[in-house]
């Protein structure tokens, strides 16, 4: 490896949302194209497709998906859509125990099905940094995982990219989280690339690739969330971005890309990422 060579995290977010998700992440995963995936534990597939994902268990960290925007979070009680849950945590609506009661919940459903604890958690659209659940979030931390041998990291959301999307992603709480994780010296990963409209063609979708790989910094390691999915699939409102992802990350270019920019693939856990 060269001395110049920059880390980023590579995460497939939305694990087990469908069929078409699941299997295009577990393929990328054996291609070694992904160093993370986040997990909807919520989602009545999680059971099925976690045998699937546990063959490629030691090639990329596993987390969870803090949901609660999603159908799956809708159909459970809790969940609303984006602006709604922006809203109401922003005017700060929620209860604090209400909150860390669902997200106990989450990490249960993961932890039943994968028999071990998240690499990682992060949040559906972010929500894991909004006011109050961060809060909430702080205090599952702190009870269930302040001693295990290895405490899951944290994806903060503190995004330098100049489009409006990503201003919006960072300012919604990424300091305060941060903040929090350097107090506590809670293991994270920022800043956040990967943020863009789900629009264009896959040259477009390639040219973004390439925008976000050189702007990885020397150090620490950044991290790229992506969406890929084999196939789109009806109602699916990203289901064409999430098919040109894959067919990019599966490609040849993409390996040229982070060649040319000098870019590794590592795991946030820092365990090695088998070839």
């Amino acid at each position: 490896m060269q001395l110049d060579t920059k880390s980023v995290v590579l995460c497939a977010d939305d694990y087990a949302l469908n069929a078409s998700v699941s299997q295009g992440i577990v393929a990328l995963s054996r291609l070694g194209r992904l160093s993370a995936t986040s997990v909807m534990s919520l989602s009545p597939r999680w059971g099925e497709d976690a045998a699937v994902l546990r063959e490629v268990r030691d090639r990329l960290d596993v987390g969870v998906h803090l949901d609660w925007t999603s159908s799956f979070a809708v159909d459970a009680g809790h969940g609303h859509g984006l602006a709604v849950v922006m809203a109401r945590a922003a005017l700060r609506l929620y209860k604090l125990k209400t909150i860390e009661d669902e997200i106990e919940r989450q990490l249960d459903a993961f932890e039943t099905q994968w028999g071990t604890v998240p690499d990682h958690i992060d949040g559906h659209q972010h929500i894991q940094q909004f006011p109050v659940f961060r809060d909430a979030l702080g205090q599952v931390l702190a009870r269930r995982y302040a001693g295990a041998p290895q405490r899951p990291w944290l994806r903060v959301s503190e995004v330098a990219q100049p489009e409006l999307k990503a201003k919006i992603i960072s300012a919604m709480g990424a300091q305060a989280l941060k903040t929090w994780a350097q107090e506590q010296v809670w293991p994270m990963v920022s800043p956040l690339l990967g943020a863009y409209e789900f629009d264009g063609d896959l040259a477009h979708y390639a040219a973004h690739m390439q925008a976000w790989l050189r702007d990885v910094p020397s150090s620490p390691c950044a991290l790229i969330m992506c969406h890929p999915a084999v196939s789109a699939q009806v109602g699916d409102a990203i289901g064409d971005a999430r098919k040109r992802e894959f067919a990019y990350l599966a490609g040849p270019d993409f390996l040229q890309h982070l060649a040319d920019a000098k870019v590794r693939l590592v795991r946030g856990s820092g365990k090695p990422l088998q070839a």
